[in-house]
């Protein structure tokens, strides 16, 4: 399980990029379960859970409005996966990481691949 959380996004770019997730990591949830943006807050993050798998659907590029910061956490072979997924999709600018036993963060930075 992984948890992957947008900042600096509209609410069509987290759609986008949940979306290629989705598509990359089917699951039996409803898939148009994007939060809805609260009035007058502008530093609002998406947030959303993914349980990967080692079969996954590659998706290809992907067109995004702008640039979108994420954060992949979780347990070290979702977070790869979610990075693989993604990176497949989008232009990936890796920012940093942080790493523990049991889980680790990445930080990145997404754009439409040129």
């Amino acid at each position: 399980m992984a948890t992957v959380n947008l900042t600096g996004a509209s609410k069509e770019d987290a759609a986008t990029v949940f979306g290629v997730l989705r598509n990359a990591f089917p699951t039996d949830g409803p898939s148009d379960d994007m939060p809805h943006e609260q009035p007058g807050d502008p530093s609002v993050v998406w947030s959303a859970e993914f349980e990967p798998t080692q079969e996954w659907i590659p998706t290809g590029p992907i067109p995004l409005e702008g640039s979108v910061s994420a954060t992949l956490q979780g347990g070290y072979v979702a977070v790869d996966q979610l990075f693989e997924a993604l990176s497949t999709a989008f232009a990936v600018d890796h920012w940093g990481a942080a790493s523990g036993d049991q889980e680790k963060e990445v930080d990145l930075r997404l754009s439409s691949k040129r």
